[in-house]
């Protein structure tokens, strides 16, 4: 595989909401390029970026896929090399498309030619402006039944703005869907349904040409607007010429001025070629979007840095995804930032202040790796067995460290007991686990301290599904899911002072230690303070991290119900010790003591997790819909009616929300889409919350549980 130059480079994130078609669009554009010989079909497992197990069995995509092809426009000199990055489209998987295009300079949001605009769209737009990526529309699945451009462009511009605007228009739609219309050039590209992709260029059908004259005169109109040059010419020519309307394009998309809008049927592999060229000649090469923003320290923490992208700079490459191989290893996807990686570089990991080599550096195609000498400034890649080099973190010239920030990653929001079949099971499932966390950022792994059970959270039930089915099929570790448990918190709602005396005495050195604390509430989310305010020597110095650390493993441990006690203050201001008989020890377990005394002046309660909730559906549905959520505890924050859809939005509480997925399938008929987010902790009513705390004391004595509960 040849190396490419930053400006021959193009990053594109393919992106919307899940079914789509974005695998089946990424494998038509491969075809059409000729980087793969086979056609690949999602519904028949062969797609080129849904390789894995679980995407094969399930037909949807659980992770990022990559793949890259070489493609020349017609009537250009210069081959682009298109790197891809098919990411997955359905809400519990949503975090890995942040995670992932971070690695992307430009964007192809799908919108399905009969739904138009759903629940996801909106959220992978905004992702798109957070990151500052200049995208456009693909109007997907042009060829099924009741598909419509015009409604879905309506839906498009409704939610995105007048911003939006066609650079294509379909010929034929249904069945009859044929080809484009290239408004920029005004030619027809007529394709043959399951062919190469390769379309052949016409004169616009006569039924359409005042229609392609009309968006065309709007198209040029909406270019001018942006430029000043462009305008003054636009009103003394009344039209701009071909190449000034490319380039006006080209530079409107690259300043999110502008996001035009394409069709195509990725099934029967038509406009492939349109968009192919259209990524080559508009969206912006890695460079062309000015510096990369890094920091002094991690986290982006200390002083920004600017980093050009380019190949004068001093290397740097920053790793944006992990997959853990039980025969390869750690296998490290990256994008060079600056500079230029040869194979078999040995780079500093600034993170970890350890050395890495980058031996038998690759490019990658869905699963299959092509060796390549060296990457240019820009470029993605592939590299396995790097030894301790994590995802988000960065390597580099050693002489120039700077640190490119993380992906700001949704926390988990449920969480399952996860238990071991056999013994064998229980003995390999750390280490299965361990390699699954270096794959998923967004996955969380602990032990209940009061029932010792393993807890695995993660986005959802099928999140947490598929990391074990994984397990199983990977590291051989068969494992059985318990019901979810919701994260509840506790907390206090008063102000308390107590004392915790620690003193035994048992013949020799006898332990001794007593502090005095007040407690206090903080604000939601402030998490907790730890205020020395010991005057005088009443406990020495280096006792009081101890109390301390009383405090915290209490708190982790719970009052309530055995759920981590959060948002307070406490203030140690006094206690007493022994000469001989203090120590450490006593001094943590005397800190535990006062915790557990305060707690029951401090009027303990109980929290849970509320979701931000958003729910796509029929117009016909929202009353039932409304319905449903409020008897969940929920409270409608607004709704929006979009062509004959409601997007209706809600705070829910976690608790309420677990069989939702089903219960909502059931109630449309499948034919309606949520997604959640955390949002915020609150007070768990008294009658909620009496039952959970029953629900956990009987947990933890082994009783059986009340259904209700």
């Amino acid at each position: 595989m040849k190396s490419y130059k930053t400006e021959a480079i193009r990053n594109v994130g393919i992106v919307g909401h899940g079914g789509t078609g974005k695998t089946q669009l990424a494998s038509a554009l491969l075809f059409a390029a000729g980087a793969t010989d086979r056609f690949g079909k999602t519904a028949e497992g062969t797609a080129t970026t849904d390789w894995d197990e679980e995407e094969v069995a399930r037909k949807i995509s659980v992770q990022t896929g990559l793949a890259h092809a070489e493609w020349t426009p017609a009537g250009g000199s210069e081959e682009i090399k298109i790197n891809l990055l098919d990411t997955p489209g359905y809400s519990t998987f949503i975090q890995e498309t942040k995670a992932s295009l971070i690695a992307a300079d430009a964007a192809l949001i799908l919108v399905e030619a009969v739904a138009g605009v759903q629940v996801v769209t909106e959220k992978v737009w905004d992702y798109c402006a957070e990151y500052g990526l200049p995208r456009a529309f693909v109007v997907s699945w042009m060829d099924r039944e009741l598909a419509d451009f015009n409604r879905a462009l309506a839906s498009i511009q409704e939610i995105f703005g007048r911003g939006a605007v066609p650079a294509q228009l379909p010929i034929g739609s249904e069945k009859s869907f044929r080809g484009v219309v290239d408004l920029v050039t005004m030619k027809a590209h007529i394709y043959q349904p399951d062919g190469n992709g390769r379309a052949k260029v016409e004169e616009i059908p006569a039924e359409l040409a005042d229609t392609a004259k009309e968006w065309h005169e709007k198209l040029v109109e909406m270019v001018a607007e942006g430029d000043d040059a462009l305008m003054e010419e636009f009103f003394e020519k009344g039209t701009l010429p071909v190449e000034d309307l490319k380039k006006g394009l080209r530079e409107a998309l690259r300043e999110q001025k502008l996001f035009p809008v394409l069709a195509a049927s990725g099934l029967h592999n038509i406009g492939s070629e349109s968009i192919l060229t259209f990524v080559a000649e508009t969206f912006p090469h890695p460079g062309e979007r000015g510096s990369a923003i890094a920091y002094s320290e991690p986290n982006r923490q200390g002083q920004e840095v600017k980093r050009a992208v380019s190949d004068s700079e001093p290397v740097s490459v920053f790793v944006f995804k992990t997959l853990a191989d039980p025969f390869a290893g750690r296998i490290s996807y990256f994008k060079v930032m600056s500079g230029r990686l040869e194979n078999d570089a040995t780079l500093v990991n600034y993170n970890r202040q350890t050395n890495e080599r980058f031996q038998h550096i690759q490019v990658m195609q869905g699963k299959t790796g092509a060796a390549v000498s060296e990457l240019h400034a820009g470029d993605i890649g592939e590299v396995s067995k790097l030894k301790e080099t994590n995802t988000f973190e960065t390597l580099g010239d050693k002489n120039a460290p700077l640190f490119y920030p993380p992906a700001r990653l949704p926390e988990p929001s449920i969480t399952f007991a996860v238990e071991a079949k056999t013994r064998a099971d229980e003995d390999k499932i750390g280490t299965a686990i361990h390699k699954m966390l270096e794959e998923d950022l967004s996955l969380r792994f602990s032990r209940d301290p009061q029932t010792q059970e393993f807890l695995l959270s993660g986005a959802g039930q099928q999140h947490i599904e598929v990391v074990v089915s994984k397990m199983r099929s990977r590291y051989h570790v068969d494992v059985t899911l318990k019901p979810p448990k919701v994260p509840y918190r506790e907390t206090i709602r008063g102000k308390a002072d107590a004392e915790g005396k620690h003193k035994k005495q048992t013949g020799g050195r006898g332990q001794f230690g007593v502090c005095r604390i007040k407690m206090e509430p903080l604000q939601r989310g402030a998490g907790f303070e730890f205020v020395d305010d010991v005057f005088g020597g009443a406990i020495p110095r280096n006792y009081i991290p101890a109390v301390e650390k009383g405090i915290r493993d209490a708190a982790d441990r719970g009052y309530l119900a055995g759920f981590p006690v959060v948002d307070f203050r406490v203030i140690l201001y006094d206690g007493k010790y022994h000469d001989v008989d203090s120590s450490e020890m006593a001094f943590k377990i005397a800190g535990s003591l006062a915790f557990k005394e305060a707690m029951k002046q401090a009027r303990p309660a109980l929290l849970e997790p509320v979701m931000d909730v958003e729910i796509y559906a029929p117009d016909q549905y929202s009353g039932d819909i409304m319905g449903d959520v409020s008897s969940r505890r929920g409270r409608i924050s607004g709704s929006e009616t979009r062509a004959q859809n409601v997007v209706i939005k809600a705070q829910v509480p976690l608790a309420e929300m677990l069989s939702y997925a089903t219960d909502l399938t059931s109630m449309t008929q499948g034919r309606a889409s949520f997604s959640m987010e955390f949002s915020h902790y609150d007070y768990v009513p008294s009658e909620v919350a009496e039952k959970v705390i029953a629900a956990a004391k009987a947990a933890r004595e082994g009783q059986p549980v009340e259904e209700e509960a």
